[in-house]
């Protein structure tokens, strides 16, 4: 189906507002009820599979959008449906967007500073200024990719920052607008604050040694899993809340979750999820499968994997289709991050927003998770 370009209701740059682009889909094979948000020919992604998309009351979608010709910051309004574009700039770091519990604003990286931006007057507020230094690794993927980290409560907001051969944890706080370095080490990648502690950081480690925790102010720096052998693959590690432990993909055999307590990886299912979000409750994980990609997955704890749709996303990185191929160094990978489901929770939990190309260019995707056939 052709899709018609967006009419706007404003001229554009910050603060323009385009008419809605919703229209309803049916999922073939589930018959579930799902939303395509956005429609422009060009590419749009929401937020890191765990960073919220949502702000806490559901009001405000936060997505990526590159119809203005380089990516910016946009929102769609719940109430009205419009799309509204946030920031007019050349520089940002697409996938260090964060937006803030309140809807108030988005915290977002651009050239070498830190910045906040209001999704009110879309006014911006510069948090740090780096200087001269690289700010990501080269590549697609993990550290390369700049996510950063707000804290539940909002006042902290943690920057990975590459400097030559050293990796800096920038911890800043956005209530005095005060930065300073917490940790550095060779690579610090995916940094996630506890959603139940905010002195308590997970971050990535290097590919071959990836889980790791650090306190907010710096101390404490520890590896919580070690890998088992040279073929074990371990990635996409998250918090589950509530829980004071931590969830990670052992590609493809399923995943496993780390008490911080006793130490002890135990297995939470066998199925090969891919990246899998928990809802806020932690009582579930929303997944996306690859090679072969069997669709998105919804995957209650000690339950069987249920399936929720077909994503019909491109999902590239055919690293993934074989054993791990990190252990001698880095390995340069095709895999646009924009190409990926990344499945996650709206806060209520009623509804799971994901990134597909199905149509030849990205879009969001809303589904229901009321109804369907299975």
């Amino acid at each position: 189906m052709a899709m018609t370009a967006p009419i706007m209701r404003a001229a554009s740059g910050k603060g323009a507002r385009y008419a809605p682009e919703s229209r309803p889909l049916t999922d073939e094979k589930s018959g579930r009820r799902l939303r395509q948000v956005t429609s422009h020919p060009s590419i749009h992604h929401h937020p890191f599979f765990f960073v919220p998309a949502w702000d806490r009351a559901g009001e405000k979608l936060i997505f990526v959008s590159h119809r203005t010709g380089a990516p910016q910051i946009f929102f769609e309004e719940r109430a009205s449906g419009e799309l509204v574009q946030v920031t007019d700039r050349g520089d940002l770091a697409e996938w260090s967007i964060y937006p803030s519990p309140d809807g108030r604003s988005v915290y977002f990286t651009a050239g070498t500073g830190a910045f906040r931006v209001s999704l009110d007057d879309f006014s911006e507020t510069q948090l740090a200024d780096f200087g001269a230094v690289e700010m990501r690794e080269k590549g697609m993927i993990g550290a390369a990719m700049g996510t950063t980290a707000l804290s539940a409560g909002g006042d902290w907001w943690a920057i990975p920052v590459k400097s030559g051969k050293v990796s800096r944890f920038v911890l800043t706080d956005t209530r005095t607008g005060k930065s300073s370095v917490m940790l550095e080490r060779d690579t610090i990648g995916h940094p996630q604050f506890c959603p139940d502690d905010d002195n308590l950081i997970l971050y990535a480690g290097p590919l071959t040694d990836r889980v790791w925790t650090v306190n907010r102010d710096g101390s404490g720096n520890r590896r919580v899993y070690q890998r088992e052998d040279r073929m074990q693959w371990v990635t996409h590690e998250v918090w589950l809340p509530g829980k004071r432990a931590i969830a990670f993909v052992d590609w493809p055999r399923g995943m496993r979750l780390i008490d911080l307590v006793t130490g002890k990886a135990e297995w939470l299912h066998r199925f090969p999820a891919w990246h899998a979000a928990p809802d806020s409750g932690g009582t579930r994980f929303v997944c996306d499968t690859n090679f072969p990609d069997r669709g998105l997955h919804v995957i209650p704890l000690g339950c069987e994997a249920q399936f929720l749709c077909a994503s019909e996303a491109t999902s590239e990185g055919a690293h993934w289709g074989g054993p791990f191929p990190y252990n001698d160094g880095p390995v340069a990978v095709e895999a646009r991050q924009h190409t990926h489901p990344h499945p996650c929770f709206a806060p209520d939990g009623k509804r799971v927003v994901f990134t597909s190309d199905r149509t030849g260019h990205a879009q969001l995707y809303e589904i229901e998770l009321g109804g369907g056939s299975q």
